[in-house]
C-alpha cells in the first residue's frame, strides 16, 4: 500500500505544469544529484535530453525545456527567485553555456541538446524523458530515464514510486478504508490524516509546512488578482482576474494581502458577486501559473486554482468564523481525497485527460469544504463523488500546448462545482446515495483507459486543432 503524505499531494512549485514543468525540473535535479554522487560532475562535457510522447508534443508550451535548464543549473522551484525562471534560460540560450549544478560550465545549446520525439513514446507513461551525460571523447558517463507521472511526481525507470516500508496507523487506499477508520476511531477525516502524517514529521512541522502551503496559495490569488496584461507563449490571452476584482471590490483592490482578505469578507455577499469573485480567485492562480509564477500543485499545476478559490470562499463567504486550524484541516482533507484518486486512478492529464486534474481538484475541494462546514466523513466523501461524477470524460486539449485555453477558465468551473457538490452533500443522506466515491474512482480510471490518446494533453485533438493559430517559437 502506497503511503502518500499531504506534502506529496500539495507541493510548492513553478508553473505552468506539474507534469511537464515541475516533474522534468525534479528529474533534471535528480540526474544532477546522481552525477554528484558518482563524483563525475567535473568530467561532464555535454548532456543530451530526449523528450517523448506528451512531454514532447506540448513541451515547449508547458516550459519543459525551461524546467530542464533550471534543474540542471541546480535551482530549486520552491526557492528560486521568479525572475531567474526567465533570465537564466535566456542567458543559457544566448551564451550557449550551462553552469551544471551552478558551478561547472558546459557547452549547451537547447536547440542542439534537447530533442523532441513527437511521435515516439516510452512504454511506462506518456511523459517520458531520458538524459545522457558525455565525456569530451563522446563516451557515456551516466544516463537516466524518468517518467513524470502527474502532480510533480517522478519515477525513474525500473523503480517504484510507492514506499511500502512505511506503516501508517490508518492506511487508506479507498474511500471505504477511510470511512472505516473514521467510524471505528470516531474521528474526522482531518484527524485521521493528522495521525498518519506524524509518520513523516512532528505535528509542529506539519502545521508549519501546511501554513507555508496556504501562504503560497493566498499569495498567488492576491498576485493574480492584482496583475493585468497578456500571458506569454503567443496566444495573447488577456488576464481577467484583476479587472473582475477591481470592478467588484473597488478600493479593496489596492490593499495589501491580509487587509485585502478582510475587505473581501466585509464586501457585499450578493450571490452574483460571490460567484464572480470565486471564479476570479481560481483564474488568478492559473493566470499566475501560466506566467511561470509560484503556485501549489493541488493536485497539479493545471488545476492549482480550484482549492485556493474554494478556501477563499470558505474563509470569506460562509457564516463560519474560520480559524487557522480550520484552514489546516481543509488542506489535510483535500490531500487525502487526492491521494485516493492517485492510488485508484490517476492525476495525470497525459494518462486520463482533464478529469484527472480539474476533476480531482474539484473533488478534493468539495470534500474539504463539506467537512469544514460541519459535514460528516460520509457527506465529505459524497461531495467528492458528486464533484468528480460531473467531470467524468473531461478531455485535455490545450490550445498551442499552453496551460491557458481552456485551462484557466476550467479552474473557475471546477471551483463552482466543488461548492455546489458540498452544498448538495450537506443537505443529503449519504446512506441513500446511488454512487460511492470508490465507484467513481474506478469509473474515472476506466474512462481514462477508453479515452482516445489525442485528448490526453497532446494538443492533437479537440479545441487544440479547431483553433487556427500561428504561434511564434516560445
Amino acid at each position: 500500500m502506497e503511503a502518500i503524505s499531504v506534502f506529496d499531494m500539495l507541493k510548492i512549485g513553478i508553473g505552468p505544469s506539474s507534469s511537464h514543468t515541475l516533474g522534468p525540473w525534479r528529474a533534471a535535479e535528480r540526474f544532477l544529484h546522481e552525477l554528484q554522487e558518482k563524483k563525475v560532475l567535473q568530467d561532464v562535457f555535454a548532456i543530451n535530453v530526449n523528450l517523448y510522447g506528451s512531454l514532447a508534443l506540448t513541451g515547449s508550451g508547458h516550459g519543459t525545456d525551461v524546467a530542464i535548464l533550471m534543474g540542471l543549473s541546480g535551482t530549486d522551484p520552491v526557492t528560486v527567485p521568479l525572475e531567474e525562471v526567465t533570465n537564466l534560460p535566456q542567458t543559457i540560450r544566448e551564451k550557449k553555456v550551462l553552469q551544471l549544478g551552478g558551478n561547472f560550465p558546459i557547452y549547451f545549446d537547447p536547440a542542439d541538446h534537447i530533442f523532441f520525439h513527437f511521435y515516439e513514446s516510452l512504454p511506462f507513461h506518456p511523459n517520458g524523458m531520458s538524459l545522457v551525460a558525455f565525456t569530451m571523447e563522446g563516451e557515456s558517463l551516466h544516463q537516466g530515464t524518468f517518467y513524470s507521472v502527474g502532480g510533480g511526481f517522478i519515477i525513474k525507470e525500473a523503480e517504484s514510486l510507492a514506499d511500502t516500508s512505511l506503516i501508517l496507523p490508518y492506511p487508506v487506499n479507498t474511500g471505504v478504508d477511510l470511512l472505516r477508520h473514521c467510524t471505528k476511531e470516531r474521528k474526522s477525516i482531518a484527524e485521521i490524516v493528522r495521525e498518519n502524517e506524524k509518520i513523516w514529521r512532528s505535528e509542529k512541522e506539519m502545521e508549519e509546512g501546511l501554513w507555508a502551503i496556504w501562504a503560497v496559495m493566498k499569495e498567488s490569488v492576491h498576485r493574480g488578482c492584482h496583475t493585468e496584461g497578456s500571458l506569454p507563449g503567443g496566444l495573447q490571452v488577456n488576464r481577467r482576474a484583476a479587472a473582475i476584482c477591481k470592478r467588484i471590490l473597488g478600493d479593496c483592490s489596492t490593499l495589501q494581502l491580509d487587509e485585502w482578505i478582510q475587505c473581501i469578507k466585509d464586501a457585499n455577499k450578493e450571490f452574483s458577486k460571490v460567484l464572480k469573485l470565486v471564479g476570479a480567485f481560481a483564474m488568478a492562480v492559473n493566470e499566475e501559473n501560466a506566467n511561470f509564477g509560484r503556485i501549489v500543485t493541488a493536485p497539479t499545476n493545471g488545476a492549482a486554482g480550484v482549492i485556493p478559490a474554494v478556501l477563499f470562499y470558505y474563509i470569506c463567504f460562509t457564516e463560519k468564523e474560520v480559524s487557522r486550524n480550520d484552514i489546516l484541516n481543509f488542506l489535510l482533507v483535500a490531500s487525502e481525497i487526492g491521494s485516493i484518486f492517485k492510488k485508484g486512478s490517476t492525476i495525470s492529464a497525459a494518462m486520463g485527460g482533464c478529469q484527472a486534474e480539474i476533476g480531482v481538484s474539484s473533488a478534493m475541494a468539495a470534500a474539504a469544504l463539506t467537512e469544514g462546514l460541519g459535514g460528516t466523513p460520509e457527506q465529505a466523501l459524497m461531495a467528492a463523488e458528486i464533484a468528480m461524477e460531473h467531470h467524468l470524460g473531461l478531455t485535455c486539449d490545450p490550445i498551442g500546448g499552453l496551460v491557458q485555453v481552456p485551462c484557466i477558465e476550467r479552474n473557475s468551473m471546477g471551483a463552482v462545482k466543488a461548492i455546489t457538490a458540498a452544498n448538495i452533500a450537506l443537505e443529503s443522506d449519504p446512506g441513500l446515495a446511488k454512487v460511492s466515491l470508490d465507484t467513481v474512482v474506478k469509473t474515472m480510471f476506466e474512462t481514462a483507459q477508453d479515452m482516445n490518446s489525442k485528448y490526453k494533453e497532446t494538443s492533437l485533438g479537440g479545441l487544440a486543432v479547431h483553433i487556427a493559430l500561428a504561434l511564434p517559437e516560445c
